[in-house]
């Protein structure tokens, strides 16, 4: 699948989308320019906002609204900020391998960016012609959702004592949260009927959970083309869906498992034990049945849509997700 055809193939709705971005970030102080024509640069694969227009033309024929187009915008820039606070939060010198704004400004200054992203980001929903109550709910509901998943990592962190439960907690919160937020206030924005909607963020929630178990997945696998080393999640004594799967695999060695990881002297020797223990016990085998079984249910979500090229695109980012070619 490529990305790049599928943005091409949208045509002006897709980059009208990166132009609101483009033009909202713009201000008079040099240094926050540079800064955000960078991140803008490195900006990833934009999947947020592509989900936006992708499901506005799935449930409508012709041009979508200015309402689509800020939403997904909106989408884009709210998720930059959390990578720039999460940077501060994480120590992260680097990100789709460049310098972070935090290795090279500072803690703080990275902050003050995405707050700024955060702000023009709000200011996009509130746009006169644009506020609808409905999407301000849900992405203020977001935005809560993010910082309670960022502390609930944080705690379990601490303590090690992460259940299943508690990890699709914190991806949803973390990663689906806002991937449902950016689908479903473009359904909105349609005027898509309920059943529409409830479809979307079906699909929505259960293609966030597939990705981030697909990064927890490669936290453990590797992949040079993606450039994703081995064990950072670990480093940060994160316990995710692999280490899980292979806990209750071996219930026996559960308490030693999760005292070696919270110990005070946990080193590369010992995070290579975990990492030889979830394959052992075929943790990441336990990890892909799930993210399979989230993106068959992300994918049969979109079965009452009507057959058109964006819903086949959105089926496509599903299923290869699994194997994340993009």
């Amino acid at each position: 699948m490529n990305i790049s055809l599928i943005k091409e193939n949208l045509g002006t709705d897709w980059t009208d989308t990166i132009s609101c971005i483009q033009t909202a970030l713009i201000s008079d102080i040099a240094l926050l320019n540079k800064t955000n024509q960078s991140i803008l640069k490195n900006g990833g694969k934009q999947l947020r906002p592509l989900l936006s227009i992708l499901v506005a033309k799935a449930l409508q024929k012709g041009p979508i609204n200015l309402k689509v187009k800020h939403y997904a915008a909106a989408s884009e820039m709210l998720h930059n900020a959390t990578l720039l606070h999460d940077d501060v939060a994480d120590e992260s010198d680097c990100r789709r391998g460049v310098p972070t704004v935090r290795s090279v400004l500072g803690a703080g200054p990275s902050v003050l960016v995405g707050d700024f992203w955060l702000s023009k980001a709000v200011e996009m929903i509130l746009k006169g012609d644009t506020f609808d109550s409905r999407v301000m709910k849900l992405f203020s509901q977001t935005l809560s959702d993010l910082a309670s998943g960022e502390m609930l990592q944080l705690e379990k962190s601490d303590s090690c004592d992460t259940t299943e439960e508690d990890y699709f907690k914190i991806i949803y919160c973390k990663t689906a949260s806002l991937f449902t937020a950016a689908a479903v206030s473009a359904a909105i924005a349609v005027a898509a009927e309920d059943r529409e909607i409830e479809a979307i963020r079906e699909y929505a929630t259960c293609l966030g959970y597939a990705f981030q178990i697909k990064d927890d997945i490669l936290d453990y696998a590797g992949d040079q083309k993606l450039g994703k080393p081995i064990g950072v999640d670990l480093s940060e004594k994160k316990i995710t869906l692999p280490l899980l799967g292979a806990l209750a695999a071996a219930p026996e060695q559960e308490k030693f498992i999760r005292e070696k990881l919270a110990s005070f002297d946990f080193n590369a020797e010992a995070k290579q034990e975990i990492i030889n223990f979830v394959l052992e016990k075929k943790g990441l085998e336990y990890a892909e049945r799930k993210l399979a079984e989230y993106a068959k249910r992300a994918v049969d979500a979109l079965s009452c849509l009507p057959e058109s090229s964006e819903r086949k695109a959105l089926e496509e980012i599903a299923l290869f997700n699994t194997i994340r070619v993009f």
